[in-house]
């Protein structure tokens, strides 16, 4: 044996005892255990030596490192190209116009959503630079704001978040190609956060839609949307959990990412490796008010029930149990005599409510609904929460340390079902206008021009501001009101208008319906 291989086998038999694996060593140098021999031969020659023996702690560790665990399969990374190809055509953005009145209860919703008192950031708050001041009015407040949505049939179905579209007046959806359109409000429920538009387009590409039931955490997702107004914007990552019960949102079992999302990203649709969608962006966690790692999206079955109320109703109804639920701890399981701290403990009861009629009672655990077992309470809200009244739901019940069954018929939510409509209306400019004088003429440097005195309705919801001076209307100088009356006679669903505001022109497209 050349001095360089006893060198090589000398370490490695040193690695085998500090590892606890006996070797021994034969005339012409060390002799390998048999489970490494095959491996050893291809570094030294073979010897006549009698292969060594093993002691029986060597034999038991041997028998442990000859079977090792299979390796994990290595993942296929999804191709994230191919999703933005085939899915991003249907991913729509959405903008919307309105005006907000505000109030005591308004300004600590504000402050909460500001972050003030609750970390749990709603997405869309507008977009820098297109929140206007309040103007003429002082009991609302003219606001802008963008989010996103994607199209889920052909004939103009469009999903997005309800909170996307609040106290909106106007709402246009904006294809991937820049066609736009006005968008009806077919219903929002603000319980699940969903909301339904209807654009009257025929042909246009939907989304393929997958079942969040398959998606498992550590799996690829991928997310489209417009952050800050950014349109078609894709970002990818993994499931980081899933049935996430969030403050204020128990009924939905939310689907956990780590995709950067952002203001705008609301209402965006959750693509699996498969490029079908599973989720709808809703909210993230944040101190700062920007991405920092923890995004929330609501399942897309639960989005779709919402649908099909809507399109069906033009509302949502949601069932009630009436109990108060806490989750178990492992010293209230052990003190219920359950085994695990799985389940919902019922700590109160309404009176007169279906759980009350069902005979349940307080330090009741529902282990159970309908099969499906229960590990925090949150299971029992979402399940209730996305039933209707008058659903009837079998309840799995540990009581006295024993199990039992109940079959509860659910009551109706207290809350007034949601719905909502934002058609957009033709009507009046909104413009009370007057012609210059000729010294405000002079004083200005312009040769024409109408000022604009009060600002409402379509006009205010999209910018124009008292004080600006209109110059022309779709191209065509302005010298009279009658000019503008004449102008508005057909009624045009749109209207450009170029006004002067503090030296400066500007062009301000103003959506009549």
């Amino acid at each position: 044996m050349t001095r360089n291989a006893k060198t090589t086998l000398t370490a490695t038999a040193a690695a085998l005892l500090a590892a606890g694996v006996t070797v021994t060593a034969g005339a012409s140098g060390w002799t390998l255990p048999a489970w490494l021999q095959n491996k050893a031969a291809s570094t030294a020659p073979a010897t006549g030596d009698a292969p060594a023996r093993l002691t029986p702690g060597a034999a038991a560790a041997a028998a442990l490192v000859a079977a090792p665990a299979a390796p994990l399969p290595p993942a296929q990374v999804p191709n994230y190209r191919a999703i933005v190809q085939t899915q991003g055509p249907a991913v729509v953005g959405i903008t919307v116009a309105g005006l907000h009145k505000a109030s005591n209860e308004d300004a600590q919703e504000g402050a909460a959503a500001r972050g003030d008192d609750d970390p749990f950031f709603r997405f869309f708050r507008g977009i820098p630079g297109l929140r206007l001041p309040q103007q003429m009015n002082p009991g609302a407040q003219p606001f802008r704001g963008q989010g996103s949505g994607f199209v889920i049939s052909p004939d103009g179905l469009v999903l997005t978040n309800a909170h996307v579209v609040r106290d909106a007046k106007q709402v246009t959806v904006k294809l991937s190609d820049r066609r736009e359109y006005a968008a009806q409000v077919l219903g929002s429920d603000p319980v699940t956060d969903i909301a339904v538009l209807k654009v009257d387009a025929k042909g246009l590409q939907a989304v393929q839609l997958g079942d969040p039931r398959q998606v498992q955490v550590g799996d690829y997702v991928l997310a489209i949307g417009a952050p800050y107004g950014f349109e078609q914007t894709a970002t990818q990552g993994i499931v980081s959990a899933k049935g996430r019960s969030l403050p204020g949102d128990s009924v939905v079992p939310f689907i956990q990412t780590d995709a950067a999302v952002n203001p705008g990203n609301s209402g965006g649709p959750l693509f699996d490796a498969a490029g079908r969608v599973v989720g709808v962006n809703a909210q993230i966690y944040s101190q700062s008010g920007g991405f920092q790692g923890l995004a929330f999206s609501i399942p897309i079955d639960v989005a779709l029930r919402v649908k099909d109320q809507i399109v069906a109703h033009g509302r949502v109804e949601h069932a009630r149990l009436g109990v108060t639920l806490q989750d178990l701890s492992a010293p209230l399981a052990a003190s219920f005599g359950l085994p695990s701290p799985d389940g919902a403990l019922v700590s109160s009861i309404t009176p007169d409510s279906a759980a009350a009629q069902a005979g349940l009672k307080p330090g009741d655990v529902i282990t159970a609904v309908d099969g499906e077992p229960v590990h925090v309470a949150g299971d029992v809200s979402s399940r209730v929460g996305l039933a209707r009244p008058g659903d009837k739901l079998k309840l799995e019940i540990w009581r006295d340390k024993g199990r039992r069954s109940e079959t509860v018929s659910l009551g109706r939510a207290d809350r007034d079902a949601q719905q909502a409509s934002a058609a957009p209306e033709r009507g009046s400019l909104g413009l009370a206008l007057r012609p210059l004088e000729r010294q405000e003429l002079r004083g200005s440097g312009l040769d024409h021009g109408l000022l604009i005195e009060r600002v409402t309705g379509p006009a205010q919801l999209a910018g124009v501001q008292p004080g600006d001076v209109l110059l022309a209307m779709n191209g065509q100088p302005v010298q009279s009101v009658e000019q503008v009356r004449a102008a508005m006679k057909d009624k045009p669903r749109q209207v450009a208008l170029l006004v002067a505001r503090d030296g400066q022109q500007i062009f301000v497209p103003v959506r009549l319906g």
